[in-house]
């Protein structure tokens, strides 16, 4: 008689995917303020993605600062979340190097991470979670995932830990979509209902148009209000 053996399969280790949060702009286009400052229902957008960040499981969690690092680091929620502010040691430099700088000062042996805009107002927990699902379900051969809502690109987007040692290894002009334009084929382009992925506030055109479709306003402390 034929003995089936039951063979315990090896636990899997729950991946390791880290958060980073650039930050780091000069706001040019808010009239040289810090676009993650913004406040919803008395919240900034920092905190507001700290949260989210946080209760979507991902650790650690860096942000990269630049030109209004100062004010920034005075907000109250750097004591409630647990991130590391990082500086961009060359605060007028590109976006590029403001990912690259906070991507080197994540720790070694990251599953992945997850990279994400500040001025993103109504990303949330739930969101993240869906997106990162998508991202440990991706179709064989692919080591990114980014969100596309009704076909359009969004982000956050989630990056392997072997895009983010390619990325560091390559010249100082290579990020997110230099990999993505050189590797079409390794990027995973999830369809996902969830508009918050394509909402960002770069400019107060895009606050009022915010305000319009939401209802909502976004507003600046009284330090940063323009007055008279």
């Amino acid at each position: 008689m034929n003995e089936r053996r039951w063979v315990k399969s090896a636990p899997q280790h729950a991946p390791r995917i880290g958060g980073l949060v650039l930050a780091a702009g000069a706001g040019s286009r808010m009239g040289h303020r810090p676009k993650c400052l913004l406040q919803l229902d008395g919240v900034s957008l920092l905190e507001r993605q700290l949260e989210a960040l946080t209760l979507a499981g991902l650790s650690p969690l860096a942000v990269v600062l630049g030109q209004h690092a100062e004010r920034i680091l005075q907000e109250a929620c750097w004591a409630r979340w647990d991130a590391q502010p990082v500086l961009n040691p060359e605060p007028h430099g590109s976006h590029v190097s403001s990912l690259r700088t906070g991507l080197r000062a994540l720790p070694p042996g990251l599953d992945g991470v997850l990279v994400a805009l500040a001025d993103q107002p109504l990303l949330h927990a739930q969101a993240l979670q869906a997106l990162l699902q998508a991202f440990a379900l991706r179709p064989a051969g692919t080591q990114m995932t980014r969100p596309h809502v009704h076909g359009l690109p969004g982000n956050p987007v989630v990056l392997s830990g072997a895009v983010l040692a390619q990325i560091l290894a390559g010249d100082a002009g290579m990020g997110v979509r230099q990999w993505q334009q050189a590797h079409p084929e390794a990027v995973h382009h999830w369809e996902t209902p969830h508009g918050c992925f394509r909402l960002d506030v770069d400019n107060e055109a895009d606050r009022l148009a915010f305000e319009q479709a939401t209802g909502h306003r976004l507003q600046w402390p009284d330090d940063l209000k323009r007055h008279g």
